[in-house]
């Protein structure tokens, strides 16, 4: 009996748990971000996903936008671009430095904003 009690409150749980997570507000941004490369994608992708409150980051080599999904309450957008061009990559707003960006893989080095 104790153990169907258990689990019944761990499921009860659960649900509201899953419940609280849908309620959160998101935010979408599409951002133009400069590169190349599979490589690319990976460093943008990761950086953008380093951020605080970034659930979700993909970008494009062919349209060269990211598209993000992130909690507006625990970031924004010049912070997630900040944190783009700080591994290199410019933006519309933040353009990485020349160290930077110098120091990124031959193949990644695109033509700079």
């Amino acid at each position: 009996m104790k153990t169907i009690i258990f689990l019944t409150t761990v499921f009860i749980f659960t649900l509201f748990l899953t419940n609280i997570a849908q309620d959160i507000p998101t935010t979408e941004a599409k951002l133009k971000v400069s590169g190349n490369c599979d490589m690319c994608k990976d460093r943008i992708e990761t950086a953008a996903r380093s951020v605080a409150g970034v659930t979700k980051a993909e970008w494009s080599a062919e349209s060269q936008q990211l598209h993000l999904t992130f909690l507006s309450s625990k970031t924004t957008v010049d912070q997630i671009t900040k944190a783009i061009a700080a591994v290199g990559h410019d933006t519309e707003k933040f353009k990485a430095s020349d160290s930077v960006y110098n120091s990124l893989p031959e193949c990644c080095l695109y033509k700079r904003l």
